[in-house]
């Protein structure tokens, strides 16, 4: 497998880790639940017309074992990040569960900070084309990944 599937796959997996966290708060499915359908019927797969990309497996379940486990701390990070008008319960549901699959990424500290900020703004771009929201996903994030991991920032 070339280096550039490998980053697709990787990708595919942080934008269907953001799905399944929203969809887990939208609709209060279990983790399992959620994992086990996008495991099994969304990655590869052709829906309705749309084909799904291949995602890395292992990735995607750990960022969202991470994102439930480490929720506390991955909000209270990002409500460290915001301003005190906007607290994390607030922002779009979209953008709070894209906050967990990064904050778990951050947290699990296997991939440098500014790929994890870059990947996630990229997923920001995929969901909100023409709007402000990856800019704001950017400076959120390096906030947060700047917390997390200062020594990356110097």
């Amino acid at each position: 497998m070339s280096k550039n599937s490998k980053m697709q796959m990787k990708s595919a997996a942080r934008l269907y880790a953001v799905q399944a966290l929203f969809q887990m708060e939208a609709s209060d499915q279990d983790l399992d639940d959620v994992r086990e359908q996008f495991v099994t019927h969304r990655f590869g797969a052709t829906m309705e017309g749309v084909d799904w990309a291949e995602g890395d497996a292992d990735l995607f379940e750990k960022l969202l074992f991470e994102a439930v486990n480490q929720q506390a701390k991955i909000d209270q990070l990002t409500d460290k990040a915001l301003t005190a008008n906007w607290p994390i319960d607030r922002i779009d549901p979209t953008i709070r569960a894209l906050f967990r699959a990064a904050g778990a990424e951050l947290v699990l500290a296997t991939t440098p900070p500014k790929v994890v900020i870059t990947e996630f703004v990229d997923v920001a771009k995929a969901f909100f084309p023409d709007g402000k929201e990856p800019k704001f996903v950017n400076a959120v994030l390096d906030a947060i990944a700047r917390e997390i991991t200062p020594s990356s920032f110097s």
